[in-house]
């Protein structure tokens, strides 16, 4: 399993309009990299939504967000464009972006046992070197009456990582 510490693996994936995105591309960056399941579902929309709402706040602090499913470009494309999302959606269609990461494995759901995607996000620091991940994870949860969003809990990560 890919773990805090490692060298974060390469890849090389496109946006809907055929730009491409690799590790590289982001070298003097960090980097936060989420991997989720399906354009246009509910907690996935809430997810795309809640790190478009906060991307400057990540862009002062020198950080990109990038998302990645395996859905087509002309999926990012309409949800982009549905949502009007300010972060770029990587395909990867073929899932071998997801299995580096280790965010494609088994899952069971109501005693069922099944390949998916594990919801997962890695903050990458501008070494290529993970610094933090979460696994399986929930985009929103409610702690006394207040909704904690898994995007402001990256930001306050990824603060506190730059200031270790």
């Amino acid at each position: 399993m890919i773990d805090i510490g490692q060298q974060a693996p390469d890849f090389n994936l496109k946006t809907y309009n055929n730009i491409s995105y690799k590790l590289a591309s982001f070298d003097d960056k960090w980097l936060v990299l989420y991997f989720y399941p399906k354009d246009d579902t509910p907690g996935c929309t809430n997810e795309a939504i809640d790190f478009s709402e906060i991307k400057n706040n990540f862009s002062k602090n020198n950080a990109q967000i990038i998302g990645i499913s395996a859905d087509s470009g002309e999926s990012h494309h309409k949800f982009i464009k549905k949502y009007d999302l300010k972060i770029p959606l990587l395909s990867d269609e073929s899932k071998s972006v997801h299995k580096l990461y280790d965010a494609w494995g088994m899952k069971k759901n109501y005693g069922k046992e099944y390949e998916g995607v594990i919801r997962s996000t890695f903050i990458i620091d501008p070494q290529k070197i993970i610094r933090y991940r979460w696994r399986n994870l929930q985009v929103r949860s409610k702690r006394a009456g207040n909704v904690i969003k898994h995007s402001d809990n990256v930001l306050k990560k990824l603060i506190k990582l730059q200031g270790e």
